[in-house]
């Protein structure tokens, strides 16, 4: 079986180790990509729409159609944000993105990037993980197969271009911490795996720890 996936987040980290797994990853033939900005990659079996606002997607509307896959990473970190504006660049997006795709393609597999210590009761101290837990709760209402992915730390690929440069240092020791808990640290290729594979044979649980996607990783 091959796949069709829409990627968003492509210009960030984790989006961009997603794709470039996918792009070497033969079960999948297309890849679309929606960004504000250009990811700067080109291949054969890659397109790419570039969209100013991630709340008005009616022009993209039909161009997402008839695709098997989206493996969200759009995200922004919580630090410095105030919980209204943290919710909106978190929770309104990425509902509103997913409630395009359960319109047009109602039951596609829908990856979410979440975080390892999400908060799914939505009551707990820590702001960013309430957020994310309503995510993952709200996302899990709509038409779609949704699988919320939990990883920690996760390395990117050799030649990624997309890190921030504060993360160079812990990636360079990366290889010396992994052997102690190698379901805490991820490889981005492991991720991408991981995703490509729950949309294949799909996953009997919907939230997907780093134990999960490391074992999904080596699913055939």
């Amino acid at each position: 079986m091959k796949i069709k996936v829409i990627i968003t987040g492509a210009t960030g980290m984790v989006g961009e180790g997603v794709l470039q797994e996918c792009l070497q990853n033969d079960q999948v033939e297309k890849i679309l990509l929606i960004n504000r900005r250009s990811a700067g990659y080109q291949h054969s079996k890659l397109d790419e729409i570039l969209i100013n606002d991630f709340f008005d997607l009616e022009a993209i509307k039909n161009k997402v159609a008839n695709y098997d896959a989206c493996f969200f990473c759009l995200g922004i970190s919580s630090i410095g944000m105030k919980e209204p504006e943290y919710t909106k660049t978190t929770y309104d997006l990425a509902l509103n993105f997913a409630g395009l795709l359960a319109e047009v393609n109602p039951g596609m597999t829908f990856c979410y990037v979440s975080g390892a210590g999400t908060d799914t009761s939505e009551k707990g101290r820590s702001m960013w993980s309430r957020v994310k837990g309503k995510t993952e709760n709200d996302l899990q209402k709509l038409s779609l197969n949704v699988y919320n992915f939990r990883p920690a730390f996760m390395k990117p690929f050799k030649n990624a271009k997309h890190i921030k440069p504060a993360l160079k240092p812990i990636i360079s020791i990366f290889s010396l911490f992994r052997p102690f808990n190698p379901t805490y640290f991820l490889t981005l290729e492991e991720v991408g795996k991981a995703m490509i594979n729950v949309t294949i044979h799909g996953y009997s649980k919907h939230v997907l720890e780093t134990k999960d996607i490391a074992f999904m990783s080596s699913t055939k």
